[in-house]
């Protein structure tokens, strides 16, 4: 989360000083909310707006999103081969990498420099083509996601200068693509983005409010407006504006009711997306649909055992605490909850998420689970661990630290 706000201030703060500071409200608004297609935009050549390449790539933005890496990126270098200086099958091929790193939560390095490449050699061909025409919209477009991609990937690397640097030339790209909001949907998601997230930003970030005062208010229902028309309309940043969409209702507007069928949408069509499967299972789990929660949970543990791409330790991590809650909980089996909380434990370590979350709450329950079945060491040792990582004062680290205190007083 803090990578993701860092980057997300990132972008806002790089905004180019374009003339909203000195206009009267009234006219921010009429600016955000009318989308008007330009008069003389020559879309002559755009793929993006080419329906027959839409209707050929239909299978591999599928296969990309079903962690079908290999079929995806066949026909994107296929199509690299008949447009090999337009920057869009790079961006596609940099948008299948970067989706080898998102199950990991953005952890895993190996695909770096393949996916930084990729965006690279899209933002050539995007400025070769912008300097030939500087009303190419469909240029300014990739050259907006291309520096936007690689500039969150900078700054979750803690990159921030080139984070920065790459941050103001998207959002200088994206406010030279806006006239062309009307076009397509294509080219709104990046503003709906920024709608939604500069007052969000400056609501729940008090420190950042004098800094947010120098740019563009925003506006976070119109963002969502927008963020519902793309992942309604878009073709190629439909998905992308579905998992934005699905975790803003989540975290920020807390709202799982809402972001509960746009996870199973995205579930159930792409099953094997481990990414979004996990994001189901925790919204079945908070919402009380158990039943749907354990079969998806099952479901994650298989393709991990069977070595699918895209399922590692952090779905097996939210998987195994799922089942051991619902061991526990709604079939009462403590043996089987333990072994999946034990479980959980190991998945948590091997991803080196050990402090707090799904493991410190994992350790928790093998303590309770401990204690009941008689067995002090056990749940003194768990005890123990949840004491040194639960944070000071928590509601854990109070239940510690009383069993480790009433424990030690029955060995005296």
């Amino acid at each position: 989360m803090r990578s993701f706000l860092l980057c997300s201030v990132l972008l806002l703060l790089c905004l180019p000083s374009i003339a909203w500071a000195q206009q009267p409200d009234t006219t921010r608004i009429r600016l955000e909310n009318v989308d008007v297609a330009p008069l003389a935009a020559d879309i002559s050549g755009w793929l993006l707006l080419d329906k027959d390449i839409q209707t050929e790539l239909e299978g591999a933005v599928y296969n990309l999103y079903n962690f079908k890496y290999d079929k995806a990126e066949r026909q994107f270098r296929s199509l690299r081969r008949r447009y090999p200086q337009h920057p869009m099958p790079y961006f596609l091929l940099g948008l299948s990498t970067w989706w080898k790193i998102m199950p990991s939560n953005i952890t895993n390095k190996q695909y770096d420099k393949v996916f930084l490449a990729y965006m690279d050699t899209a933002v050539t061909r995007g400025e070769a083509l912008y300097k030939k025409d500087n009303k190419n919209y469909e240029a300014s477009f990739f050259l907006s996601a291309a520096y936007g991609f690689s500039a969150r990937l900078n700054a979750e690397r803690s990159n921030w200068r080139k984070a920065t640097v790459e941050s103001k030339r998207a959002l200088s790209y994206l406010e030279k693509s806006r006239e062309a909001n009307g076009l397509s949907p294509e080219f709104l998601f990046g503003q709906a983005l920024i709608n939604y997230y500069a007052p969000w930003i400056a609501d729940n970030y008090p420190l950042l409010r004098p800094v947010m005062l120098f740019f563009p208010r925003g506006n976070k229902q119109l963002g969502l407006q927008q963020l519902r028309n793309v992942a309604a309309n878009g073709f190629y940043t439909g998905p992308e504006a579905k998992v934005f969409l699905m975790k803003i209702l989540q975290n920020q507007e807390n709202k799982p009711a809402e972001a509960l069928p746009i996870a199973q949408q995205m579930a159930t069509t792409y099953p094997d997306n481990g990414y979004f499967q996990r994001f189901y299972a925790l919204m079945s789990y908070q919402v009380g649909d158990l039943r749907e929660c354990e079969r998806v949970s099952r479901d994650i543990l298989d393709k991990i055992n069977r070595g699918m791409p895209g399922y590692e330790g952090i779905s097996g991590r939210y998987a195994t605490f799922f089942l051991g809650s619902l061991m526990e909980s709604r079939y009462q089996d403590l043996d089987k909850a333990r072994d999946y909380y034990q479980r959980c434990v190991v998945f948590s370590e091997s991803t080196g998420d050990n402090q707090q979350g799904f493991y410190l709450y994992a350790l928790l329950n093998l303590a309770r689970i401990s204690a009941k079945q008689n067995n002090p060491e056990d749940a003194t040792r768990y005890y123990q661990e949840v004491f040194k990582k639960a944070d000071r004062k928590s509601e854990a680290q109070k239940e510690a630290k009383a069993y480790l205190q009433k424990n030690n007083k029955k060995k005296k």
